[in-house]
């Protein structure tokens, strides 16, 4: 089958920005209505199941030869530093999930033995950020031999690009009442700027890509893709382990594709395209989505069922917020909230074809995690959706009705139908690990792990979409409520967000209330939302920066030495 995208002259014929229009129905009804532009993947990944995806007995055994080799660099570096940057390449080379034992070992060992204590601000700072990555408690104050003693940066360190730049990346791990990352953060984002113009190539290279977005709140396919080119671009890299990084990104790529042929072809008989032809049609997007949560092989079930989740709480979120009329909606939600399948035929076609492929989903899912002995968590997943469509339901009736909530009354709502309450439990509910249902009513309590993430989701969400978006968000109630300029609404909000991110940095410190299973997806599901809305709406408008990301990540290799 030829592998074709929609070429760019079609994308160009779409709309950039949804525009809300009302049509009349058949029925005479009329209806609210997003133009949205096409799927841009189509079948295009539906080759995949063939040849193209093998992974030959001498493929594995090669990956597990180089595999062997990375092992024995981690356990025969020397230095302190050497240890530290051994271990900060392998993780941002993507390929840290293989040796999480080893990299633990490491870095307990640095941290017991005290090693932040040195006048090297590289080694200082990357200590730092590594150790706070993985919840080992580092004191800020390991900074404040580099100030002086009116608190500001010493003048010694200013042309220390190296040093500077690892500084801005322990920053992004600051919790509350910390004042030298707040300082490090601030010098170090003005000074990187205005040093980038007269340092070499790939130093510079990764100035930008941090100050774009820093290692915290980067995805691990699509860093691990651009650090890859940068690492070997850097004279000093180690060839063993650029090879194995490559290899390995090449095979779970594979991997990827595989699954999303799957996924398409499931996408394929859905036919919502058509059917459903209001709703965003973003299958592909959904799945880079959720491997921004979880990348690696062992999570292959867990990748094909939540993918199908978000991909039908997409259009869940357009037949409330676009196209349903108000009688229809409350029909819906309340057949919706019984979960009663033989109440179907009481719904319009459009709805009726919605609800049974969301009931599909589900059965699919009990299916999958009763191999497991999972089947309780089914239900917590199952309980999560029907909420979520409730949440859709209270902001369709404001729209309908006119009425303008006060900020809190959007909150409450909000943070849950920005859909990530909904999509975390659903994906602990579908992954190997074994989550209690303790531990679902804990995560369900909204702890502060959790509220940091669905502060910085959704206000991250509504301050991307604001001016491109009919709907009110957190932009517009703000400013009603406090009587602000839509500038200080800006300000005020993304302080919220920044003070979040302190919030969810604490949560990982160690002792830790969560398992580590639950900690990495919430984060990890934060960072996506980064990644799509850190300056617009990239995934209703997916044919330009989203595009060249999923290109990236699930279809571009790399070339492999012979």
């Amino acid at each position: 089958m030829e592998q074709k995208l929609i070429s760019e002259e079609d994308l160009n014929g779409s709309m950039d920005i949804p525009v809300i229009v009302t049509s009349v129905s058949a029925e005479n009804v009329v209806r609210r209505s997003v133009t949205y532009h096409p799927n841009i993947w189509g079948e295009f990944f539906l080759s995949y199941a063939s040849q193209l995806t093998e992974i030959t007995v001498a493929g594995k055994e090669e990956h597990e030869r180089q595999k062997e080799e990375i092992r024995n660099l981690l356990l025969q570096s020397d230095s302190t530093l050497k240890k530290l940057e051994l271990v900060d390449s392998i993780q941002r080379l993507g390929v840290g999930y293989h040796f999480e034992k080893e990299i633990g070992e490491t870095l307990r060992f640095i941290h017991d033995t005290n090693s932040t204590n040195n006048n090297d601000l590289h080694e200082v700072a990357l200590c730092f950020r590594l150790l706070r990555e993985k919840g080992l408690h580092v004191p800020c104050d390991v900074f404040s031999k580099f100030v002086d003693e009116e608190g500001n940066f010493r003048e010694s360190i200013r042309n220390d690009v190296e040093g500077i730049l690892s500084l801005y990346e322990a920053s992004n791990y600051a919790v509350h009442g910390e004042e030298i990352p707040e300082k490090a953060f601030e010098f170090c984002s003005s000074h990187l700027v205005s040093l980038i113009t007269n340092i070499n190539n790939s130093l510079s290279t990764r100035v930008k890509d941090a100050l774009k977005i820093p290692i915290r709140k980067s995805l691990n396919r699509l860093g691990a893709k651009k650090f890859i080119s940068m690492y070997e671009e850097d004279d000093s890299h180690n060839q063993k382990l650029l090879n194995f990084a490559k290899l390995d990104f090449n095979l779970v790529q594979k991997i990827h594709q595989k699954e999303l042929s799957h996924l398409t072809r499931w996408w394929k008989e859905l036919d919502f395209a058509n059917k459903l032809s209001f709703a965003r049609d973003r299958l592909v997007e959904c799945y880079f989505w959720i491997v921004g949560v979880y990348f690696e092989p062992s999570y292959g079930i867990a990748r094909k069922l939540l993918t199908k989740v978000i991909y039908v709480a997409s259009v869940l979120d357009d037949i409330y917020d676009v196209y349903g009329t108000l009688d229809e909606l409350t029909l819906f939600t309340s057949i919706v909230q019984r979960w009663d399948i033989s109440a179907i035929d009481q719904l319009p076609p459009y709805m009726r074809i919605y609800f049974k492929a969301l009931f599909d989903v589900y059965v699919e899912m009990e299916d999958e995690m009763g191999k497991l002995g999972k089947s309780y968590a089914v239900e917590y997943g199952k309980a999560e959706m029907i909420r979520l469509a409730k949440m859709y339901f209270k902001e369709a009736e404001w729209s309908f009705k006119g009425y303008k909530p006060t900020m809190e009354e959007y909150t409450t709502v909000a943070l849950l139908s920005s859909g990530y309450m909904m999509m975390t439990i659903n994906s602990l509910a579908v992954i190997n690990d074994p989550i209690s249902k303790e531990e679902f009513d804990w995560v369900l309590s909204e702890p502060p792990m959790l509220r940091a993430s669905l502060i910085i989701t959704r206000l991250m969400d509504d301050l991307a979409g604001y001016g491109s978006e009919e709907k009110l968000s957190a932009v517009h109630y703000y400013m009603h409520q406090h009587g602000v300029s839509e500038e200080e609404a800006f300000v005020e909000l993304q302080k919220q967000v920044k003070n979040a991110w302190k919030d969810l940095n604490k949560e990982f410190l160690e002792p830790r209330e969560a398992s580590m299973p639950i900690l990495t997806c919430v984060d990890n599901f934060t960072r996506v939302i980064i990644v799509l809305y850190s300056d617009e709406d990239t995934y209703g408008n997916s044919k330009t920066k989203t595009k060249d990301m999923i290109k990236s990540v699930l279809v571009d290799p790399f070339m492999l030495d012979c």
